[in-house]
């Protein structure tokens, strides 16, 4: 029973003199999730909103907005986070403009979908949106 305390002993004080934590952590490579937050708005999504669309009809659009600020009623604010086990996070946000309770403006930084889901980073920018029909 000495023997094997004296053994543990020994183990234990040369794991904590002889490796540091980081190189123990370095070898280990645990799994690490793919964490998606927030409303995921691309540009088919976008491309079905028209200048003059009532406030339901982009929420039916576009979905519930992730943020409504109560002392801005006229902006809704769409924003995406998606966070990869490994690499870099990717955050979208578009922002929906409202004049008179209808849709009057976007802006954003979603972009022409490719296939890959990716987004520049830093780029915001207004995106057009299509009169009604009959008005122009």
């Amino acid at each position: 029973m000495r023997s094997i305390s004296f053994a543990a002993a020994l183990a234990v004080f040369g794991l904590t003199t002889g490796c540091s934590f980081d190189a123990v952590t370095d070898r280990v490579n645990p799994y690490r999730i793919d964490v998606r937050q927030g409303n995921y708005v691309d540009q088919s999504m976008v491309s079905q909103l028209r200048r003059g669309m009532t406030r339901d009809q982009v929420r039916f659009a576009l979905g519930t907005p992730l943020v409504v600020d109560m002392f801005r009623a006229d902006r809704w604010d769409y924003v995406y986070l998606f966070q990869p086990g490994r690499g870099q996070p990717e955050r979208r946000v578009v922002s929906v403009f409202f004049v008179d309770d209808v849709l009057d403006r976007l802006e954003g930084d979603v972009v022409a979908g490719d296939g890959d889901g990716t987004v520049p980073a830093g780029r915001a920018r207004v995106i057009e949106i299509a009169a009604p029909e009959g008005r122009r």
